[in-house]
C-alpha cells in the first residue's frame, strides 16, 4: 500500500542517482549504484520534473496544467505514488 507524501516536501536524487536519456536504449533512464530503472511515461514526465528545488506541490501543479483534461486529485494521488515507490528502492529522497 501506498503511503501519501506530503505536498510540501522537495524530492531530490540522493547522490551517485542520476535521471538521464540513454542513446543506446533510446530511453529515459534512473541509474543508481548497481541498479538501473526504466521508467514509464508517466514517471518519466513527473522525474524531469524533479530538480531539487520544486516542492511536489509545484511538481503536480505543472503537471495538472499540462495535462488539464485530467483533475489534479488524480494526478496527486498518481505522482505521490511514484515518488514514494521510488524513495523506498532508495532511487529519490523525500
Amino acid at each position: 500500500m501506498n503511503k501519501a507524501v506530503s505536498e510540501t516536501v522537495v524530492p531530490t536524487f540522493p547522490p551517485g542517482v542520476k535521471f538521464r536519456f540513454d542513446s543506446v536504449r533510446n530511453a529515459w533512464v534512473l541509474l543508481a549504484p548497481e541498479r538501473l530503472f526504466m521508467p514509464d511515461e508517466q514517471a518519466v514526465e513527473i522525474l524531469k520534473l524533479v530538480d531539487g528545488v520544486r516542492k511536489i506541490s509545484e511538481i503536480i501543479d505543472i503537471l495538472a496544467a499540462r495535462f488539464a483534461d485530467t483533475p489534479r486529485d488524480v494526478i496527486a494521488t498518481d505522482v505521490s505514488a511514484m515518488l514514494h515507490e521510488l524513495a523506498a528502492k532508495g532511487a529519490l529522497r523525500l
